[in-house]
């Protein structure tokens, strides 16, 4: 028996391996780049999908012109938009804004922190600063909002 050692767990592994292809195929964990997006409008509102849900806010840009922003009122979770609809408005202590929905779908949350905090909006607008998200009715309306390549070079031309 002395170098010739035999083993079952060579055929044992084998047969995991076959069953487990026949399971879960490779194919089932690809991941489309654009289930992870990030898309901006020229009005300067972005819109983080991840799959059907998009978080949406203003952008870094939108905060530094507004100034130091002083309130945000927005909609209640269930509301349901179209795209391009009013869903609230910040007010800065330079002006008061709408906010404009870049995808349609319905609020299925809020931010609450901007109700006390809407100053954060300022320091982290496009993080821990965004407004709602929202379930998508049709992820084809983000087809024709800007990447952050496009985005970059629309902020550059508007300053």
């Amino acid at each position: 028996h002395q170098g010739t050692r035999q083993t079952k767990y060579p055929i044992m592994l084998s047969s995991l391996s076959r069953a487990a292809s026949r399971v879960a195929p490779r194919a089932a964990y690809s991941v489309s780049r654009a289930t992870f997006a990030t898309k901006f409008t020229p009005a300067h509102e972005y819109c983080k999908m991840d799959g059907n849900v998009a978080t949406i806010g203003v952008t870094d840009f939108a905060a530094a012109a507004l100034g130091d922003i002083v309130f945000v009122d927005l909609p209640e979770v269930g509301d349901e938009f179209e795209k391009g609809d009013s869903f609230g408005s910040v007010e800065s202590v330079k002006a008061a804004s709408d906010v404009y929905a870049p995808v349609g779908g319905t609020v299925v949350e809020i931010n609450d922190l901007l109700s006390d905090e809407p100053g954060i909006i300022n320091t982290a607008a496009e993080t821990e600063g965004w407004f709602i998200k929202v379930e998508m009715a049709d992820s084809s309306d983000a087809d024709d909002l800007m990447d952050e390549a496009a985005y970059a070079k629309h902020c550059e031309e508007s300053s």
